[in-house]
């Protein structure tokens, strides 16, 4: 199991994305990502919180299934 933690998510104006520091938790230790996801303003919180952790999830060179994942915000 591993766990995802999104930190001060912020929508950036001035290039029409939602930011996070996406922090990836395995047993083998917390791995911390810088994370964008092009969105509109007004996209849906869970939207959000998924794409950045998606994106997280493809920039670790060590994958695992969405589904043996806990999002915590």
């Amino acid at each position: 199991m591993q766990q995802i933690q999104l930190h001060n998510i912020s929508y950036n104006d001035a290039i029409g994305a939602f930011e996070a520091r996406v922090d990836v938790t395995r047993p083998m230790g917390t791995f911390r990502y810088p994370c964008r996801l092009a969105a509109p303003r007004n996209t849906e919180d869970e939207q959000v919180r998924f794409g950045l952790a998606t994106q997280a999830l493809r920039m670790s060179d060590s994958p695992i299934p969405m589904d043996s994942t806990e999002i915590l915000m």
